[in-house]
């Protein structure tokens, strides 16, 4: 079954509807971006400009012995027949290539420790003022000559649409595993494109994201809108030396072009949520997508806070 305009009306509990019948629009964010005033590892000026532009980019995070222990577990991945056969392998639509694997901090206890990191857990805490669960881990594979683009999107709009989530109080964590260069599709993020909701047409097919991991279409913004949050913001690409990472916030207008280099480009993402920011039901889906791409244990990850 899929979902139609006629079928699905806005909950009085969203703030931020898309996919509804409503058209594309651009609204202001009513969330904070920096959520309270918990101690942790960003000095002010940081946290300021993760307020400003949306994300904040830390070089030489992890070093070189633990990157190269991250690129030799997503090896053996990437080379198991049994893990490209389950549902959290995405295949390149027009190829063999592994393009992602989903929930890797289940099943591998390098990503799992991974997820636990303080490096990590205490900059989500920080910005998102409270304890926090890993939402969604993956790692990303953009072979080179044949590594596909992931088109511009909003994690949220994503999030808040297919799994229920409520609030922008998530944020995401981009771990650089080969060095990213301008040439070879690094991240790229529209700076302060996380003050506004862009809202977007159509309807949620049922299943959607067997799809959408491949090449999502339903739920990425018009031209006009990225054309205006352009205006109003900048392009900046997130390259960096492996063992550097990215925060975003959730909300961040981002996505990467392909890449026809020979330089592979490999990341590994998680997404920490609050706890106080728990999945709903979809705000605009038939069904939540599958528990290995949106947890729905929010189990706090990490020692308590104190």
């Amino acid at each position: 079954m899929t979902a139609t305009t006629s079928t699905l009306r806005i909950r009085p509990d969203d703030r931020y509807p898309s996919r509804v019948g409503t058209g594309s629009a651009i609204r202001p964010r009513v969330d904070p971006v920096v959520w309270g005033h918990h101690r942790g590892p960003l000095h002010e000026d940081r946290l300021a400009r993760f307020a400003h532009d949306g994300f904040l980019q830390v070089p030489g995070l992890f070093s070189t012995d633990e990157v190269e222990a991250f690129n030799a577990e997503l090896d053996r991945l990437a080379r198991d027949d049994h893990v490209r056969a389950t549902p959290q392998a995405i295949i390149e639509p027009d190829s063999a290539e592994l393009r992602s694997v989903f929930d890797v901090h289940r099943s591998s206890t390098v990503f799992q420790a991974l997820s636990k990191d303080p490096r990590l857990v205490e900059v989500a805490r920080q910005l998102l003022g409270s304890d926090v669960y890993i939402h969604q881990s993956r790692v990303n594979l953009k072979p080179g000559f044949r590594g596909r683009e992931f088109y511009w999107h909003s994690d949220f709009e994503t999030w808040h649409t297919e799994d229920g989530m409520p609030a922008m109080r998530a944020v995401s964590c981009s771990v650089v595993l080969t060095d990213n260069h301008h040439v070879n599709g690094p991240l790229m993020v529209i700076a302060g494109s996380h003050k506004w909701y862009v809202s977007c047409s159509g309807e949620t097919p049922a299943d959607h994201h067997e799809q959408s991991l491949r090449k999502q279409e339903v739920g990425t913004p018009d031209d006009e809108s990225l054309a205006e949050l352009c205006r109003r913001g900048q392009i900046y690409g997130c390259t960096g030396t492996a063992g550097s990472v990215t925060f975003f916030d959730c909300n961040a207008m981002h996505g990467s072009n392909g890449n026809i280099t020979p330089l592979p480009r490999r990341n590994a993402f998680l997404v920490f949520n609050s706890v106080e920011n728990a999945l709903t039901e979809p705000f605009a889906a038939p069904a939540p997508r599958p528990t290995y791409i949106a947890s729905r244990d929010f189990t706090p990850v990490g020692a308590p806070a104190r």
